[in-house]
């Protein structure tokens, strides 16, 4: 099945990051639910972006436009003072449709890839990814590509929308922690070296990448209590 994902980005009234989250993960989950799609992770910020955001992804069994995905999310919400929301396609990953569960450092990075130079990208992460996800305790979500049906207008420095062209593209990782992200940028051995070096090929590769990350407010297995950004 080819499935379509929406990527959302959701700005809250001040301090209400929390209960705003807690009615996503609920109500706007039936709604979505109710109209065949599913509500694939909700996460907070931890770096990089401000406190009272929420990214969202929502997955559906078929075509779907950002829109109609966005108000089925947000419906009737009144704590909400900016929504973005972007259609995107999988590429390598994810294989099925089955959300994350665990608890972690999840990176949230945008690509702007030159289209003549996105075969050897998604080939490098092909190559790259066992051997980091072995070595680093850590899992690559997803890589999707964006597919230019956004429900924002203006340019966006977050995703890159409006502001650079080529095949623009979200690669979303989880680690245990913080300590692990580091500690993945410093390779030690010969086998830790190659990751590294495939993944550096690839981040030179492209025109221009940012990253955030953040902690799964859905997770299964236990909830982040720190206070971050």
């Amino acid at each position: 099945m080819n499935h379509v994902y929406v990527y959302h980005r959701i700005d809250t009234a001040p301090r209400e990051w929390q209960a705003l989250a807690d009615r996503l993960a609920s109500e706007g989950a039936a709604r979505i639910a109710a109209a065949g799609g599913t509500l694939y992770g909700l996460w907070r910020s931890q770096i990089g972006r401000p406190r009272d955001e929420i990214q969202a992804i929502t997955v559906w069994p078929g075509a779907v436009r950002a829109a109609e995905a966005e108000r089925l999310l947000l419906q009737g919400e009144p704590d909400v003072w900016t929504r973005r929301s972007e259609g995107l396609y999988p590429t390598l990953r994810p294989r099925e449709a089955t959300p994350p569960t665990r608890q972690g450092n999840y990176a949230f990075r945008w690509f702007a890839t030159p289209e003549d130079h996105w075969p050897e990208f998604l080939d490098l992460c092909a190559q790259a990814w066992p051997g980091f996800e072995s070595a680093y305790d850590s899992q690559v979500i997803g890589l999707w590509q964006a597919i230019g049906d956004r429900t924002a207008t203006a340019a966006d420095e977050v995703t890159g929308a409006g502001i650079h062209a080529g095949v623009r593209s979200l690669l979303l990782t989880r680690r245990p922690n913080l300590a692990m992200w580091e500690r993945s940028k410093i390779p030690q051995g010969t086998a830790e070296t190659k990751i590294r070096d495939a993944l550096s090929r690839r981040y030179d590769l492209c025109d221009w990448t940012i990253v955030s990350t953040a902690t799964l407010l859905t997770a299964s297995d236990k909830q982040d209590r720190a206070r971050w950004t």
